[in-house]
């Protein structure tokens, strides 16, 4: 990857933008505290975190003494998760609405078809939220149409059909509650974000991600030897979009990396209005002053595994460089006790990218963001994953 001697980190900015994810950075301190410790203890260096600087309430610091190099890192979350929670707002029948229009943006448009030849697991994520509100809705109404039964000949008609109402609603009220088990819900909410504006940005997470790239652009012109962009889940393809109009702007940016963790750009990159996203993808991939990393594993269901985004998107130019794909491999990095205890716990693998390894190779997530190399040192030479995929599917491609 690098041209150059590898250069020795002593001093790094991360900023980690996260997917479509309602709660406060506190959550991703913790989960780098507690992770972090026990990675230390597996692969045997000190790592520590401190609370962030004066004035930086959405990150941290962290410590790191690993093969003898000491190192110093400032996290910072860039959040949108005020907007998650706005968007998450919809009333039970608004919800169900977003239901019917996400599922006819889809389909009519023809991308969840296009979406299927590439992984079953993510289509299989975007399904299960479809088949589980309408499975509530059927038992709701059966339920409410047996309460009205039994109360007709009592009460008779009217009041045993507003009995039977009121027993629909409160069930669906009850599976409502409920959905911190579920999960119906927010992935509904999730995959209606991107659909309502059929794969462009909404107004307000443009406007979010314009002060995310001036916070980036500012980091640049400070003292650091790495400046790291981690985007996780929905927050890979915000992250490319932000650096390529970074590098659009400032031109050159040295030791700017980019890694995306467990990336789900094709459920946006191929709905007909992201000429955004697929700009970026396109552009981003051929630029020569950035090591862009992206690292996914088929043990994530959430995740469109080792599927190079550019090419699948049907945007990849001539002369693509990057993202080097590769992959985390769960089955083989982590003990086979932790794999059998995680394997059908979608969402947590859908984070193990941030966790601990008991049997580390070359990804290991807190010697990327708190080592002594960079980036693009890290993996110089590294030879992309064979079982990528990288066959262009998708039938909306333009740019304009």
């Amino acid at each position: 990857m690098s041209e150059t001697a590898p250069k020795r980190v002593r001093r790094r900015r991360v900023f980690y933008i996260p997917g479509y994810d309602p709660f406060p950075p506190r959550r991703y301190r913790e989960l780098y505290r507690s992770e972090s410790a026990r990675q230390a203890a597996i692969s045997g260096y000190q790592i520590a975190l401190s609370p962030a600087r004066e004035g930086g309430s959405h990150g941290w610091q962290v410590q790191s003494t690993q093969d003898g190099n000491t190192v110093e890192t400032e996290f910072e979350v860039l959040l949108w998760s005020d907007i998650v929670r706005g968007s998450m707002g919809a009333s039970i029948p608004a919800t169900y609405g977003q239901l019917l229009r996400t599922a006819w943006i889809y389909t009519t448009s023809g991308a969840l078809f296009r979406l299927m030849r590439l992984r079953k697991g993510p289509i299989i994520a975007a399904l299960y939220p479809v088949a589980a509100l309408l499975l509530q809705a059927m038992i709701a109404m059966a339920l409410g149409w047996g309460a009205a039964f039994l109360a007709h000949d009592l009460l008779g008609t009217i009041p045993a059909a507003l009995i039977g109402l009121a027993t629909a609603a409160l069930l669906l009220r009850w599976f409502r509650a409920m959905d911190r088990h579920v999960f119906a819900y927010y992935l509904m909410h999730d995959f209606a974000f991107s659909a309502r504006w059929r794969g462009a940005y909404p107004p307000e997470l443009e406007a979010r991600m314009a002060l995310f790239r001036d916070t980036i652009a500012r980091a640049l012109l400070e003292d650091w030897d790495e400046v790291l962009v981690v985007g996780h889940s929905s927050g890979a393809h915000l992250a490319v979009s932000i650096l390529s109009d970074l590098l659009r702007a400032n031109g050159k940016a040295p030791g700017l990396s980019l890694l995306t963790l467990g990336q789900v750009v094709p459920m946006i990159s191929f709905l007909p209005d992201a000429q955004r996203l697929r700009r970026d993808l396109a552009f981003l991939s051929a630029h020569k002053d950035i090591t862009w990393v992206d690292v996914t594993a088929p043990g994530d269901g959430c995740a469109f595994a080792l599927c190079d985004p550019v090419k699948v998107s049907g945007v990849a130019p001539e002369d693509q460089r990057w993202p080097l794909i590769l992959s985390a491999a769960f089955t083989q990095t982590l003990a086979p006790e932790t794999w059998a205890r995680l394997r059908w716990r979608f969402f947590r693998l859908h984070f193990q990218y941030l966790c601990a390894f008991e049997q580390p190779r070359d990804y290991d997530y807190f010697r990327i963001t708190a080592g002594p190399e960079t980036l693009g040192d890290r993996f110089a030479g590294r030879a992309p994953s064979k079982s990528r995929i990288e066959h262009p599917v998708n039938r909306h491609t333009s740019l304009a």
